[in-house]
């Protein structure tokens, strides 16, 4: 039986000296981009799926590594979100990391075909929903930005 399940999902904002948020470009390529979400051809966090074992911290800090090639570190969680489309559910934990070593390298993988620094009051067009929220939510310091209904 292939019951659909939510899974846990994480987005770290990396900021840089002057307040800016790094953000990777997926390719428009669905399968290179790799998304349970189709978030393919969108702007996201350094972000992905927790594995099982995995504490929140250290899956946070591979999934930077390996999409950003940076070392995180002093890392809090900022953000909860849920993340429901007609292809995935995902709760969203959100974190934000006080500093970070290394130089920002995409790696070989296609999953990801640019990177930049945004200013937080000048969010690209075609920023990812999930990445979106945990920027909100950080902004107006709301670790959940909804109610029950």
């Amino acid at each position: 039986m292939n019951e659909k399940i939510p899974k846990v999902g994480l987005g770290v904002i990396v900021l840089d000296k002057t307040g800016k948020v790094l953000l990777i470009l997926r390719n428009s390529d669905a399968k290179k981009a790799d998304s349970e979400m189709r978030l393919e051809g969108t702007w996201t966090l350094p972000a992905g799926k927790m594995k099982y074992g995995e504490t929140l911290f250290v899956a946070a800090k591979r999934k930077v590594k390996e999409e950003t090639n940076l070392d995180v570190s002093n890392l809090e969680v900022i953000s909860v979100a849920d993340d429901i489309n007609n292809f995935a559910h995902y709760v969203t934990i959100g974190l934000v990391a006080d500093s970070y070593e290394g130089e920002v390298s995409l790696g070989d993988t296609e999953e990801h075909v640019d990177y930049r620094f945004f200013d937080m009051d000048k969010m690209p067009p075609n920023l990812c929903e999930p990445s979106m929220k945990i920027i909100r939510n950080y902004r107006q310091n709301k670790i959940y930005n909804g109610k029950e209904n």
